[in-house]
C-alpha cells in the first residue's frame, strides 16, 4: 500500500485550508498518482500508480474534481506563497510570465471548448484552428539551482473562453487582456503593493487598456511593439498657450520609416547573455515616447529596437518596450528574451505530466484538472529544490555530457524518492536479504540490482 512520504505530507500541507479532511486526504494521493503515473493523468491512472486500483471507493475520487467543495483560487494563492518562500527573496523584483495555451479537446458536452488557431501547426502560409478550450496562464521566472535560465513555474491559470463560446453560455467574454487584468488585481491583493512586480508578455498582450491598469496597479510592463506603431513627441503645454491642453505632441516617424531611411536610430552595439546563457551581439537603439491609440490616453513608454549586428533587414528588427522609463535597454531586451521559458513550460507539461490527456468534460471538472495539473508541476519542482538545494543528479550517457538538468530529470527525481518512500523500498529489500540469506553481498536480490535500476530509471524517466 503507497503511503505518501513526509515530505510530499509537509509541502501539500499548505494547501489543507483550501480542502476538508477527507477530501486533502484524496488530494493527496491524486497529486502523488499525477506525478508517478505516465501517459494519460486520468483519475484511474492516478489511483492504479498509487496501488488503489482495488479500492471500492473510486467514485469519490472523482467528485473530488466534480463535486467536492473547494477552491481553485484560493490553491493558487498558497501555491504562490510557495514559489515565493522558495524561489523569491524578499528583496528582490517579481518578474511574472503570462500567455495562452491550447488543450486541444473534442466532445459535445465540453461547454469551454471552441475553435481557435493552433499556433503549433500553423505557419507563415497557412492557419490551422482546432478545436480546444485555450488557457491563460500566469508563471513566475523562478531562479533553480541546477539551470542557468529562470524556469518559468505556474500558479494561477483561467480558461480564455471565445466570444461564441460566451454568447452561446449567456456570459460576458473577457478577452486575454482582461482576464490578464483580473489575474494581475488577485495578485496585488496576495502580496500588495510593496513589491515590485513585473509582467512580461509578448505583442498580443500589448494592449493599452492593460498598460493603463499595470500603471494603476504600479506593476511594470514589458512587451513587444509593432514595428509601424504609433509614437508621439511629449505635449508642448506652454503656461500662456491658449485652448485645451494637449495630450500629445507631434507624430514621430515610425520604427519602420527610420529603419529604412537609416535616420533618427542612434544604433550602438552591445553584447547580451539572453536565455541560454550565450553571448549575442546585437545592434541597439532607444527612446522615451508616447505611445496613442485611439479612445485611450496615450502612455509614457522607453521603447527599444533590435536588429541583427550585421544591419538587417526590416523583417528581422524588433521593437520592445517598458512601461518603466527608467529600466536600462539591455535589461529590457535580456528580460523579454525570458519570455521563452514559459513556452519552455507548455512543453514539459504535455511531454511529462500528460497535458490533453484528461478525459473530464464537466464545467467544474474541467476548470479544475488542467490548473492543477499545471500546478503539480510547480510542486515538483519546489520538491526536488527541497530534497536537492544546491544542486540536481541529471541523467547522463557517454555520448551526452549534460551540464543542465532539465524538467525530465526533476520529475525522476521526485518520482524515485516517492516510490522508496512510499512503497517502502528499502524496508522491502531487507526482508529479501534476511529471507535468501544474502545480506553480506547487497547485489544479489530475487532481481538482480542491475537490472532493479535499470527498470527504475525507465519507470522514473517515462512520460
Amino acid at each position: 500500500m503507497f503511503t505518501p512520504s513526509a515530505d510530499i505530507i509537509l509541502l501539500l500541507q499548505s494547501f489543507s485550508c483550501c480542502f476538508t479532511s477527507p477530501a486533502f486526504s484524496k488530494m493527496v494521493l491524486l497529486v502523488c498518482g499525477a506525478i508517478l503515473t505516465p501517459g494519460r493523468r486520468t483519475v484511474a491512472s492516478a489511483l492504479r500508480a498509487v496501488g488503489r486500483s482495488s479500492s471500492k471507493t473510486f467514485g469519490s475520487y472523482h467528485r473530488l474534481l466534480s463535486r467536492d467543495r473547494w477552491s481553485a483560487l484560493g490553491a493558487s494563492k498558497y501555491l504562490w506563497s510557495l514559489l515565493l518562500e522558495n524561489f523569491i527573496p524578499r528583496d528582490q523584483a517579481i518578474d511574472i510570465v503570462v500567455d495562452e495555451t491550447l488543450e486541444r479537446r473534442r466532445g459535445k458536452k465540453i461547454e469551454y471548448k471552441g475553435w481557435f488557431r493552433d499556433a503549433v501547426r500553423s505557419t507563415r502560409a497557412s492557419v490551422v484552428t482546432t478545436s480546444g478550450i485555450r488557457w491563460l496562464c500566469f508563471c513566475v521566472l523562478a531562479p533553480v539551482p541546477w539551470s542557468i535560465r529562470r524556469w518559468a513555474l505556474p500558479f494561477l491559470t483561467f480558461p480564455c473562453q471565445s466570444e461564441k463560446t460566451c454568447a452561446k453560455r449567456k456570459r460576458a467574454h473577457r478577452g486575454s487582456a482582461g482576464l490578464t487584468i483580473d489575474g494581475l488585481i488577485e495578485i496585488r491583493k496576495w502580496i500588495g503593493t510593496e513589491r515590485l512586480l513585473r509582467l512580461i508578455a509578448d505583442g498580443g498582450f500589448t494592449n493599452m487598456e492593460l498598460l493603463h491598469f499595470c500603471k494603476s496597479l504600479n506593476v511594470t510592463q514589458i512587451g513587444r511593439l509593432r514595428i509601424d506603431a504609433k509614437i508621439y513627441d511629449e505635449p508642448d503645454n506652454a503656461p500662456n498657450k491658449p485652448g485645451p491642453r494637449s495630450k500629445k505632441g507631434k507624430r514621430q516617424p515610425s520604427f519602420k520609416d527610420r529603419i529604412a531611411s537609416g535616420i533618427g536610430l542612434d544604433w550602438r552595439t552591445v553584447e547580451l547573455a539572453l536565455n541560454d546563457g550565450n553571448l549575442r551581439t546585437l545592434q541597439i537603439a532607444s527612446g522615451v515616447s508616447l505611445w496613442h491609440v485611439p479612445n485611450f490616453d496615450p502612455v509614457r513608454l522607453r521603447w527599444v529596437v533590435v536588429r541583427p549586428s550585421e544591419g538587417g533587414s526590416i523583417k528581422e528588427a524588433a521593437a520592445f518596450f517598458s512601461t518603466d522609463i527608467t529600466m536600462g535597454d539591455e535589461q529590457i531586451v535580456a528580460l523579454y528574451a525570458e519570455r521563452w521559458n514559459i513556452e519552455v513550460f507548455f512543453e514539459e507539461v504535455r511531454a511529462c505530466l500528460g497535458f490533453e490527456t484528461q478525459r473530464g468534460w464537466t464545467n467544474r471538472t474541467i476548470g479544475r484538472t488542467t490548473p492543477c495539473l499545471f500546478g503539480i508541476f510547480s510542486l515538483v519542482v519546489i520538491l526536488a529544490k527541497r530534497l536537492y538545494p544546491t544542486g540536481l543528479p541529471c541523467r547522463k550517457a557517454a555520448w551526452y555530457a549534460k551540464e543542465q538538468a532539465t524538467f525530465r530529470d526533476v520529475l525522476a527525481i521526485v518520482r524515485e524518492h516517492l516510490w522508496e518512500h512510499g512503497f517502502a523500498v528499502q524496508e522491502i529489500n531487507q526482508e529479501v536479504e534476511n529471507a535468501i540469506g544474502s545480506a553480506k553481498n547487497a547485489d544479489h536480490r530475487l532481481i538482480p540490482a542491475a537490472l532493479i535500476a535499470a527498470v527504475r530509471e525507465m519507470a522514473c524517466y517515462a512520460a
